[in-house]
């Protein structure tokens, strides 16, 4: 087997004669050679710890028979009809050596595998002075017995609901927070209390159902869709469901007394994050809570809020242990391969970071876009002067190829399942679609998943049945290909869950709901774009978001490490590449609003008002905390303005004049520029490389710099994403590759060797990264000044010249830069 899942980069470009160095073990301290280092740029450093020999030995098909029983009794518990469904080679992957520099090293932790914690808690400010919390005996009888010892966080959280005591455990995807939860189920179940289990979507509730009824039995089923059981001890329910109990008053909500919450920290979500608020504030004081989140850099402020509303201490439990560690890698769409750019101790590798790039840049060149060609042409305001619609530079490589040889890798390194995930609908079902001649599954897991299915839809109705999505879903399900999206209906949602489960599906394609809470990790992540839409514009992916995504990757107990795949079809910074990979976790903030809904439902409640829940709510909290230093601030300024000398007050009348003046000139100069920015008037100037353009970047003017290329934007990669910014904003939107003056760090150093690592690293394309160098409108003589490509919006234009100047096709090089300048 070690022959035949060699090291991955020598596999496919054949070039590594190499040994394999022996990989150590994820939790011990090892030094490796340079050669080892260069080694682990690969997804297969180790065939031995990448490759379940119990998941592809001899006797697999026995146990995929033996799994037969357990597959069959799963239980399908929704029911809706929705919108039906619509609509490769080898590669030659980069395995150099990561040239270790003093800028190239960013050592960060992205998850680690120790297993400290931090625990504190917070205490309503009504307790009385000199006040000590009383100390709880714990039962000598725990309410459940593990098979596994507990980690610190889980054995930390266990104690405080022993005290019977509200807690926040806030740890990294797959940690193992779910424990945490069927402990407090366990407590109530013991006790005779009844316990609501909360979580923000469908599917995640249907799936804490199934596993809590196996636990516990006494379980019973609430949301839109259906309802199982509802006197049970234990219910499972989405947060609205919780929410309208509450605006009725139902007679549950007297008899509960632990809430638990997953996901808490889709409080945020601009959309839906009202509900959990308001469902918090509601709840009586009496009630316990477990909140269960991901990692959010202000838990101690929730925590505070839940203390002063509800007048009970509240515990914290925060870790940032990750039971495995990830690989992540970039494929440029375009190039030949993957690039290693975070190990999986956490280490980024800047060279193969923008080897990828320059990639990129290579498989898309050209000096300008042929799509503003044709947007010219469109829009009927600039003309085509003999040019093809062609012509140009090449086109755009199709994300679908792209993607079949991922999948075609990750098969063939036996590193399935695999989670690819896209931010719309249709790219899910057009990326599943295009495996059209791909088959993973054998005969006896076929026949698996034909009877799953055909037991589950039974419950549908004959008209259902003959749904175009319910009929085209099973020829790709017995492929072991799923779909999972807010589009399909329910019970097609939780067949895709049960089979991914199970290990039916090997490749599934996926929204990001996905991700939220619903615990089927899989061996692999793969992200068709990182650009997503967010009902405003298109935009990267927050840090928080992608944590949570490429959390799915590696299975604990399963997997040594997990892989997340990125793939690209645009330029990156490398400062926006770390930001997703390192930046701080998004924090809980909160997106409570007023809604007329709201305002009648309140009518309804006894004893409660608007003003009541707009005065507890987290909004108000977090306000009331920045309310000193806000007003600190502006004393600060009251006094600096009274100090001001304005002399006689003619004069201070003349000044007054002139800012107004001066105001009204700056409002109409920005006027004109965005005219001037419109894409049916600036694309006829911007169809050539060379031409003169005034760069100004967050209000600085940074002088004349020459255009070397002007493409549209993708739109997020997707054609369903792209149709989409066409239906909600004024139309497509570009980006500039721009040569202006920089002072490079290493050329303002004196040192030799600085100057020999920035001759060494011209060839690529510099991105204006703030650590590296930075564009500037004078410099002194002496010191050098080189220029380099700067990634540009057409915002960033101020004026443009009627000035064009020859450039070189290639502008990679030093010497093709100095002749540009």
């Amino acid at each position: 087997m070690g022959d035949e899942l060699d090291d991955l980069f020598g596999a496919f470009d054949g070039d590594n004669d190499d040994p394999e160095p022996k990989k150590p073990r994820v939790d011990e301290e090892a030094s490796t050679s340079s050669k080892g280092d260069a080694a682990q740029d690969s997804i297969d450093a180790s065939s031995k710890n990448l490759v379940d020999d119990d998941e592809t030995g001899p006797d697999s098909s026995g146990r995929k028979g033996s799994s037969y029983a357990k597959v069959m009794s799963q239980t399908v518990v929704s029911q809706v009809r929705e919108k039906p469904l619509s609509e490769t080679a080898a590669a030659k992957v980069d395995d150099a050596p990561d040239r270790k520099t003093a800028d190239a090293d960013l050592e960060v932790s992205t998850g680690t595998t120790n297993k400290a914690i931090r625990s504190y808690t917070a205490y309503p400010k009504n307790l009385p002075p000199g006040h000590s919390p009383a100390k709880v005996e714990r039962p000598k009888e725990p309410a459940k017995v593990y098979p596994f010892k507990l980690d610190p966080f889980q054995q930390q959280a266990v104690e405080y609901i022993d005290k019977d005591e509200s807690v926040l455990v806030a740890a990294h995807t797959s940690a193992g927070k779910t424990a945490v939860a069927e402990y407090a189920v366990a407590t109530c179940l013991k006790k005779g209390q009844r316990v609501v289990y909360t979580s923000p979507i469908k599917a995640l509730s249907n799936q804490k159902f199934r596993d809590l009824q196996e636990e516990f039995h006494d379980v019973g089923l609430m949301t839109g869709d259906i309802t199982i059981n509802p006197t049970a001890t234990a219910l499972v329910m989405t947060t609205e469901i919780l929410r309208s109990m509450l605006y009725r008053g139902s007679e549950l909500i007297r008899e509960v007394a632990w809430v638990i919450y997953d996901e808490v920290h889709y409080m945020r979500d601009s959309e839906r994050g009202v509900v959990w608020e308001e469902s918090i504030i509601l709840l009586p004081h009496r009630v316990r809570f477990v909140f269960l989140s991901a990692t959010i850099p202000n838990a101690s402020q929730f925590a505070e809020w839940i203390a002063e509303i509800h007048h009970q201490p509240c515990h914290i439990v925060y870790t940032n242990y990750r039971p495995t560690p990830l690989q992540h890698y970039i494929y440029p769409q375009g190039g030949d391969g993957l690039h290693l750019v975070v190990d999986e101790k956490g280490k980024f590798r800047e060279s193969n970071f923008q080897k990828a790039m320059t990639m990129l840049q290579s498989g898309g060149s050209g000096s300008v876009d042929a799509a503003i060609a044709d947007s010219i042409a469109e829009s009927g305001n600039g003309k085509k002067r003999g040019r093809q619609s062609g012509g140009g530079g090449k086109r755009k490589p199709s994300p679908m190829q792209g993607l079949h040889k991922i999948v075609k890798l990750i098969m063939d390194r036996n590193l399935d399942p695999v989670i690819v995930f896209s931010f719309s609908k249709k790219d899910c079902e057009k990326f599943a679609l295009a495996l059209n001649d791909e088959d993973f599954t054998d005969d006896v897991e076929k026949d698996l998943i034909s009877q799953v299915y055909k037991n589950a839809i039974e419950s549908l109705g004959e008209e259902d049945r003959k749904l175009p999505q319910v009929e085209a879903l099973l020829p790709l399900l017995k492929r072991g290909i799923g779909i999972h999206h807010g589009g399909l209906l329910p019970i097609l949602k939780e067949i895709v869950e049960i089979l991914f489960s199970e290990g039916l599906i090997k490749t599934l394609f996926a929204t990001e709901t996905f991700a939220i809470g619903i615990n089927m990790p899989a061996k692999t992540v793969v992200f068709t774009n990182t650009r997503k839409w967010d009902g405003k514009d298109f935009r990267w992916v927050t840090s928080g978001e992608y944590i949570q995504m490429s959390g799915r990757a590696g299975r604990r107990g399963k997997d040594d490490r997990g892989i997340v795949i990125q793939m690209l079809d645009e330029k990156m910074e490398p400062t926006v590449c770390k930001e997703i990979l390192y930046g701080n976790p998004d924090p809980l903030n909160s997106s409570y609003k007023i809604g007329y809904n709201m305002l009648l439902n309140l009518m309804r409640v006894e004893d409660v008002d608007p003003e009541y829940l707009l005065r507890a709510s987290f909004h108000q909290f977090q306000k009331e905390r920045d309310a000193p230093a806000l007003l600190a601030e502006a004393e600060s300024l009251e006094s600096q303005a009274s100090a001001v000398d304005l002399g006689n007050p003619d004069d201070a009348e003349l000044a007054s004049q002139y800012y107004q003046m001066d105001k009204q000139l700056n409002i109409t100069r920005r006027k004109i520029a965005d005219t001037i920015r419109r894409p049916e008037y600036i694309l006829k100037f911007l169809q050539s490389a060379g031409r003169f353009l005034n760069i100004s970047i967050d209000g600085v003017d940074y002088g004349w710099g020459v255009l070397t290329s002007c493409k549209k934007k993708a739109g997020g990669g997707s054609a369903g994403s792209a149709g989409r910014l066409a239906t909600q904003t004024d139309g497509p939107e570009y980006t500039l590759e721009v040569l202006l003056n920089c002072v490079d760090k290493h050329f303002d150093s004196s040192q030799t060797k600085g100057k020999a690592e920035d001759l060494e690293n011209a060839a690529l394309i510099w991105r204006g990264s703030p650590d590296s160098c930075r564009p500037v409108k004078d410099c002194d003589p002496p010191k050098a000044i080189s220029m380099r490509v700067f990634i540009l919006e057409m915002e960033n234009i101020e004026r443009i010249s009627a000035v064009r100047i020859f450039t070189p096709s290639d502008v990679s090089t030093p010497a093709s830069r100095r002749k540009v300048s």
